[in-house]
C-alpha cells in the first residue's frame, strides 16, 4: 500500500487572486510558489487554464507556463491543463513545440476537453460555429501529428517537429479515462471536484491501457485539494474562503478570493452548507497528522502513482506554508 512517503507530489495553480489584492501580485505570488516548490522537492509545477472569472489569474495559461519555467531551474512545467476545444491545435503544437524547445525535457502537455469556463465565455474564446468538445478526439490526434515531420502535410508547426512534451490527458469523467488508455498515455483526474468518479474513472483507465511507446503499465496522478494548518481549526478557517468562492461561482456572480474572516462570517443556510459539504467532501483539510491520515486513505482507496495538490487560501504565505508542511510528510 503506497503512502505519501512513497509517490511524488506536485503542485496546481489557478494563480488565486485574493479580495484586496490585483492580478499582478497573484501572478508574482505564483513565481514565489514555484520557486518554493522546486525547492522542496515537489516534481511537477502545473498551471490550470480558467477564464472570466474574477478569482483566477492563469487564463493566459502558456504565457504563465515560460515564465514559472524560466524563473525556476529543474521541476517541470506544464498546463493541468490546456483546454483543447478552446484552441486550434496547431497553435498549441507550436506552442507547446517552442515552450520545449527552450525548455528542454521540462515541459509537460496536458490536454482537457472542457471549456474551462462558462458557455458564454466558451463562445467567446471559440467563435460560433468554432471547436467543440464532441470531435475532441480528432483534435487531439491533429495535435499529436503536428509534432511530426511529414512533408507531404501542407501545414506544419515548425516549433513543434523535434520538440513534442510528453502528453497528459486530463479529466473528470470516464472519457478521457478510456481514451487515455487506449492511447497509452498518463492520466491525470480531478478529484479535487469529481470525486465521485474518482474510483470508476481510473479503473475505466487501467481496464482500457494499451502499452505504448510512452508507457508500459498505466500512470495515474489525481488532483486533490488540500489545506495544511499547524491545527485543525487554523486549516478549516483558512479553507473557508474557497468554499465561499464557489458558492458565488454557482450563483453567477463569481468573486475574488475573500479573506477568511468574510467567510467565517458569511451567514451560510443549511442548503448553502450541505451544498458545500458536498462538494468539497473530498477536500484534505487539516493538522500534519490529518493531512497524511487523509492522503494515505486516497492512495490506499486508489492506488494513484502520483498526487497533483492545489492550495487555494487568501493569504499567500499560508499557501506556502500548506506546501511546506505536505512537503515535510515526505521525510
Amino acid at each position: 500500500m503506497s503512502s505519501v512517503p512513497d509517490v511524488p507530489l506536485s503542485v496546481l495553480d489557478l494563480s488565486p487572486v485574493s479580495d484586496g489584492h490585483g492580478v499582478g501580485e497573484a501572478l508574482r505570488n505564483t513565481i514565489d510558489l514555484a520557486r518554493h516548490a522546486e525547492r522542496l522537492g515537489y516534481r511537477r509545477y502545473w498551471l490550470a487554464e480558467h477564464h472570466n472569472m474574477p478569482g483566477i489569474a492563469s487564463s493566459a495559461t502558456v504565457v504563465l507556463i515560460g515564465t514559472v519555467a524560466d524563473a525556476t531551474e529543474s521541476i517541470r512545467v506544464g498546463s493541468g491543463g490546456i483546454m483543447l476545444p478552446n484552441h486550434a491545435p496547431l497553435v498549441v503544437a507550436e506552442q507547446f513545440g517552442t515552450l520545449e524547445a527552450l525548455h528542454p525535457n521540462r515541459i509537460d502537455l496536458g490536454i482537457g476537453r472542457a471549456p474551462g469556463t462558462d458557455q458564454r465565455t466558451a463562445l467567446a474564446l471559440r467563435g460560433p460555429g468554432g471547436l467543440t468538445a464532441e470531435n475532441f478526439p480528432e483534435q487531439l490526434m491533429e495535435l499529436l501529428e503536428y509534432f511530426e515531420p511529414d512533408p507531404a502535410r501542407g501545414v506544419n508547426a515548425v516549433t513543434a517537429e523535434g520538440n513534442k512534451p510528453p502528453l497528459w490527458l486530463l479529466g473528470s469523467s470516464g472519457f478521457s479515462a478510456q481514451l487515455a488508455g487506449r492511447l497509452g498515455v498518463p492520466f491525470s483526474f480531478a478529484h479535487h471536484f469529481a470525486a465521485e468518479n474518482t474510483i470508476p474513472a481510473v479503473q475505466l483507465y487501467r481496464e482500457n491501457f494499451r502499452p505504448s511507446e510512452t508507457l508500459a503499465e498505466p500512470h495515474v496522478m489525481l488532483g486533490v485539494s488540500v489545506v495544511a494548518a499547524e491545527t485543525d481549526e487554523r486549516a478549516q478557517f483558512l479553507a473557508g474562503p474557497s468554499g465561499l468562492t464557489f458558492l458565488s461561482l454557482r450563483r453567477g456572480r463569481p468573486i475574488a478570493l475573500p479573506t477568511p474572516e468574510e467567510a467565517a462570517e458569511y451567514p451560510y443556510t443549511d442548503m448553502d452548507r450541505a451544498f458545500l459539504n458536498d462538494r468539497f467532501g473530498s477536500s484534505i483539510i487539516g493538522s500534519p497528522e490529518t493531512v497524511r491520515k487523509g492522503l494515505d486513505q486516497l492512495l490506499a482507496d486508489t492506488g494513484a502513482d502520483e498526487l497533483m495538490v492545489t492550495t487555494m487560501v487568501h493569504g499567500h504565505e499560508d499557501r506556502v506554508r500548506s506546501y511546506e508542511i505536505l512537503a515535510d510528510l515526505k521525510n
